[in-house]
């Protein structure tokens, strides 16, 4: 009606985009976020990457080819994850996380605590500093030989630096320590810790189970949920 000359072109269309149509929706796969944990720990590592799951890049101090001995000389947990956490970002301004745990029994005053890892060594003999498992357990059952009162817990401190900001996330579970080792799984103290609702220690109950309920589960499920909502 405009221009007798001016002709219209038509074919069928599956779809038009743009302003006034409809609304173009593109999936982009998502980057994993790199987060470095401050650990060359390889069942503490293993723990945190099943529970993170797929969300997450989950670095050890080994992937960043950090061999340095981080101090632990805090007097507390949350001091202890804290130092480890700064220590990492400072050096390397990479974001990053760092835990301590602690086995704290009732009976014996929150002990063996921030001292869980080198409890046997802290006897006066031996390295200081040395981690043993199996001589850990053997002091604790020792000294709660002679006592009816076994409750204990596990805490789990993580102390999370991103872009310079520090936040702590805390997680815990109740639970008793039983009078002889049982179950194969798990590290440190899992074979004496038998936690509360269970009749199976934690190196009975395997990782499947532990991975939902422990300390670390919890603490690493907060972790979780922060950095998700970022």
């Amino acid at each position: 009606m405009i221009d007798p000359r001016a002709f219209v072109s038509q074919s069928s269309v599956i779809g038009v985009y743009g302003e006034g149509f409809d609304e173009m929706r593109v999936n982009v796969k998502k980057k994993k976020m790199k987060i470095v944990f401050a650990t060359n720990n390889l069942n503490k590592l293993t723990e945190v990457r099943k529970i993170l799951g797929n969300s997450f890049e989950v670095l050890s101090l080994k992937d960043i080819n950090c061999n340095d001995d981080i101090p632990e000389k805090g007097q507390t947990l949350e001091d202890n994850a804290k130092m480890k956490a700064e220590y990492i970002y400072k050096k390397y301004h990479i974001n990053c996380f760092a835990d301590d745990t602690g086995l704290e029994v009732e009976a014996l005053g929150g002990a063996p605590g921030v001292y869980s890892a080198r409890y046997a060594s802290m006897m006066g003999s031996g390295n200081a500093q040395s981690h043993d498992s199996g001589a850990n357990m053997t002091r604790l059952l020792q000294e709660l030989e002679q006592k009816d009162n076994r409750k204990a817990r596990f805490r789990t401190i993580i102390a999370l630096i991103i872009d310079g900001k520090i936040t702590t996330f805390e997680g815990i579970v109740n639970g008793e320590i039983i009078r002889e080792r049982r179950g194969g799984e798990g590290f440190g103290y899992d074979p004496i810790f038998q936690p509360e609702g269970y009749d199976q220690t934690f190196a009975e109950l395997g990782t499947g189970i532990k991975n939902h309920i422990s300390h670390r589960a919890r603490a690493v499920q907060k972790l979780a949920d922060y950095l998700l909502k970022r």
